[in-house]
Formats: structure tokens, sequence, C-alpha cells
């Protein structure tokens, strides 16, 4: 079912701290054969991390406990509590080691011992079980981090601290743990439009743009660039990344705009590495990008909304996901509550609106497309639930499954198997 409903708005983080309690069809193309699904054999495992600190998302409170393990049921979608391992320092983002031996976690506080930092975990994984044992922790490089990924090389964690306005590089030891930062970079410069230039009609989608707020960092498919985003600078900056000591370089050019006021947040690779999607949270836009992996230059190409037509009123957005056949994007939109999915042309990468599908819930913060492909997963922030909708891997469309559940104020799925 496709659902279109309009909710009037607040702002993510400054206005909604403020009003706490306030809350086609697609082209024909060509593609390849989909992938096998490999959906057989052993259990099918994932974590889902959570806010779970008085001092949760937006100045609410965090109800979850720390990280859930859950075991998915492959032939309905339906996940199964196997086990909590605590954590009470809002593990709001998870990262899995390339192996898959090692769970990461962004916990996102402003202070880590004293200082003006969050922390970053590391857990080795017993792999029949999927039990988490904690390793250890260190600061994040900044507060607040928002966003943590894995560098390919499995030799490093890469942190974006929302509040502190930093990225982090955090090498891996050879025993799993994290160690302390070997780089740590200040975004420095102008900040955006205090309004997002192409949001909605209507729309007081105001947020972030107080001061440089780094929200995403994540390596590229080769290892050697590094792309973070900066929502208050409205910039997504790119970095050459020195493998053998850990440390950004600005590449040059060394960031791309985007529209004043829009608030690049989250971003995405298309499998075949050559193409590139920025998610703008205030703008509530998509820029699809056409990405050289040999210079790490970004060319913008095409930039269309996440919302449907006719939308006015406040929204914010949060994740972007592409199908592993790569024919489908995702975005969730918060407010209106709603995951939009695309097409992507297989000529030039560029994006075709096809539906949309309400999330059952309240503030879908991120969403997770299964390995299979046949499942995704919406973390629905303010419900306390994941939904779980079955994926149309021929038209990308969703439909709901009737499954629910509960987490507290869940922020992120993660799969390990």
């Amino acid at each position: 079912m496709s659902t279109n409903r309009p909710i009037s708005g607040g702002s993510r983080r400054n206005f909604v701290r403020s009003t706490a309690g306030f809350l086609a069809a697609a082209p024909l193309f060509a593609w390849p054969a989909q992938t096998p699904d490999k959906s057989h054999g052993g259990p099918a495992l994932a974590y889902v991390g959570t806010y779970s600190s008085p001092q949760g998302p937006e100045g609410s409170k965090g109800r979850g406990k720390g990280i859930y393990l859950f075991e998915m049921n492959r032939s309905t979608g339906a996940l199964s509590q196997r086990a909590l391992f605590e954590n009470d320092s809002n593990p709001s983002w998870l990262a899995l080691n390339p192996s898959r031996t090692h769970l990461y976690s962004g916990n996102e506080t402003d202070t880590y011992k004293g200082a003006s930092s969050g922390s970053v975990s590391a857990y080795s994984i017993e792999r029949s079980s999927g039990r988490l044992t904690l390793l250890n922790t260190v600061a994040s490089g900044g507060a607040g981090p928002a966003y943590i990924s894995v560098h390919p090389s499995g030799k490093y964690v890469l942190s974006a601290n929302y509040a502190g306005g930093t990225v982090a590089v955090l090498p891996i030891r050879a025993n799993g743990e994290v160690g302390d930062a070997t780089d740590v970079k200040h975004d420095h410069g102008p900040v955006g439009s205090l309004h997002a230039a192409s949001a909605p009609p209507g729309s007081f989608a105001i947020s972030g743009h107080d001061k440089p707020h780094a929200h995403t960092i994540e390596s590229d498919p080769s290892g050697r660039f590094v792309i973070s985003t900066d929502l208050g600078m409205d910039r997504i900056l790119v970095w050459k990344f020195d493998s053998e000591r850990g440390k950004l370089m600005p590449n040059d050019p060394a960031f791309v705009p985007v529209p004043p006021g829009d608030g690049p947040r989250h971003i995405v690779f298309h499998p075949n590495k050559r193409w590139f999607y920025s998610l703008q949270e205030e703008g509530s836009t998509l820029i699809a990008f056409d990405y050289d992996g040999a210079t790490g230059k970004l060319t913008a190409k095409q930039t269309i909304s996440t919302l449907p037509k006719g939308f006015t009123g406040t929204s914010f957005t949060s994740e972007v996901r592409i199908s592993s056949d790569g024919r489908f994007l995702y975005a969730g939109n918060r407010l209106h509550d709603t995951i939009a999915f695309f097409s992507i042309d297989a000529a030039d990468g560029k994006l075709a609106f096809v539906g949309e599908e309400w999330t059952r819930g309240d503030y879908p913060r991120s969403f997770t497309i299964d390995p299979t492909g046949n499942f995704l997963y919406s973390c629905n922030q303010r419900s306390d639930a994941v939904t779980t909708f079955r994926v149309n891997r021929q038209t990308g469309r969703l439909t709901f499954t009737g499954q629910y559940t509960p987490v507290g104020t869940p922020a992120i799925v993660v799969f390990l198997s």
C-alpha cells in the first residue's frame, strides 16, 4: 500500500527540542540477472542499536537498553530477540568489520571521561551464537558521534562526530580492540542558510546550521578516498586516505557544496562504484553524482525530492540505501513517516520516483535491507518498534508484513548473517 500522509512539522534538533511532545511506474531498462538468494544455512542474525541514555536524541529520553541481538525468520522476516548487551551510552550506530568477527558501536554522547567527546566501543563476536563480548571503549574524537564505519582494509574505524564538528580515524588493533585516534579533523568554513533552499512550501525544517556538524563518513569502494558530510556547512567533503598512517588529507577539490540550508546527511555508493547519492536532511532531496574513482571527484547530475508531489510542511530525511542488485534506491522521511523508493536508470544512474510506503511508526531514524534483499526493517524511533516490510525485488515496492518488534528508541539494524 502506498500512503501519502501530510504531517505538519517541527524541526529535528533545535526546533524539535523547543517543541518536545510535538511532534508511477518505473522506466524500462535492462539489468543483469538478479543475485541468487543465498538464504539457506544457519540462523540469520541482526543487531539493533538504540538510544539508551536519559539524554537521548533531540533532547528526548532514550528508552533502549543497549545493543539487542535478534534472529530473523528467513521465510517471514519476523525478528525474535536472542540477547541484550547493555550499554547506557546511546550505541546509536553500529558497524561490522569486513570479516564480521567484530562489531563497533558509536556511542552518541557529548562527554566521555569528563572530556567533550563521545566514544566508540569494540566487541568480539561469537559467530555461532552472535553473542558479543566488550573489548574496550575509547574517545571518538569529538562530541556526539552520529555515524561510524569501518574502512575496507579492516584497519580503521571512521567516526563522524556531529556535535563536535569533527571526523576521526581510530585504528583497529590485531585483537579487534580500537585504539586512540590517529587523526582528528575539525570541519572549518561558513555555515549554511537557516532555511533549506530546496525544502517544500511551508517547511520549518531548521536544524544544525549554527556551526559545523559532521554527519556521515564512509570510505569509497577502493579505500583510497574517504567521503564525509557536514550538515551545518552544506558540504560533502572528499579526503585522500593514507591507510598506512591512518591520516586524512583534503582532496582537490576538497568538497562539493549542496544548496544552502539543505543539510547533507547520509550517502551511499552504487554497487557499480561509479554513481554516488547524497541525502539532504532539511531539503528532503537526493542528489545523484557521477564518481571518478581515480581522482575522487564528484559531479552532480540530478536533484530529486524524497517527498510526494504537492507535499507541503515539514519533514526530515533520515536514511538512504540501495538494493544489492543496484536497481532501486530507498530514502526515509521523518515526520512524513514514509520510505520512498526510486528506480535507478541502468544507463546513467538517474532516479525516478516509483512510490512510498508508510513505516507504520513515528520518526523512522534509519532502515536496513536484509542480506537476501527480501525484507526491509524500519527503526521507528518515537514508536519504540522496528517494523518489517517485504521487498518486491522486481518492482522495488514494499509491503508491510504486519510485524512490529518492540525495541526502545531503535536507531539502526545491522545484519551479521
